[in-house]
């Protein structure tokens, strides 16, 4: 499938689009999200294989960002975890990673890349600013463990094993990630204002 930006995620499966339209445009959307679903289970997997500025490149947009928030909610959850077994810097130096993570993505947009690979790498950037936040304020307020409000209220992906899917948390509501195809378009700035609307 090509989306409007030029970038190609290939079928895992042909589909033939014969017949009544009704019937071929929802094979599809059906195999567009399956291919999705596969390839954001696959960048999961290798996302520690390599240096993330490198494993970023080997994904479509969608794939890589879907992956990155993924790795994100369980870097945080690991880092709440050693905070619990007493290690006190474990969300510190989560935060010292994520900044080191930003200043080498901002390297790459200063360098030479394409204009498929820039927008990439710019949306992740502004995600990864407001991921860098959110662990900031959880510093800054000495969250404790992972129940704290302040996390439990953010916009959370996870990857299911049992299920092969990736989910959304916020607070107490579970949403599957619908897989659908997005292409490697901007996204918005996450701010207050977009967590409250989200969040009603």
């Amino acid at each position: 499938m090509y989306s409007g930006e030029g970038e190609y995620v290939e079928f895992k499966e042909p589909v033939w689009c014969t017949g009544p339209v009704e019937t071929w445009l929802s094979k599809v959307m059906t195999e567009s999200q399956r291919t999705i679903n596969s390839n954001v289970a696959e960048g999961v997997v290798t996302y520690e294989e390599k240096a993330r500025d490198l494993w970023l490149f080997d994904h479509a947009a969608q794939v890589a960002l879907a992956g990155n928030q993924i790795w994100w909610t369980t870097e945080v959850k690991i880092a709440f975890g050693r905070l619990e077994e007493g290690y006190e810097n474990a969300l510190k130096d989560y935060n010292k990673k994520q900044a080191q993570q930003l200043i080498t993505l901002i390297n790459l947009l200063i360098g030479d890349l394409n204009k498929g690979d820039r927008q990439k790498i710019c949306t992740v950037c502004t995600i990864d600013v407001h991921n860098r936040d959110v662990v900031a304020k959880l510093i800054a307020m000495k969250a404790e463990n992972a129940q704290e409000f302040a996390w439990l209220s953010q916009i959370k992906h996870r990857w299911d094993e049992k299920q092969n899917t990736s989910f959304v948390d916020i607070c107490d509501a579970v949403f599957r990630y619908s897989n659908e195809y997005l292409g490697n378009t901007a996204r918005l700035v996450i701010t207050r204002l977009l967590i409250g609307v989200t969040s009603l």
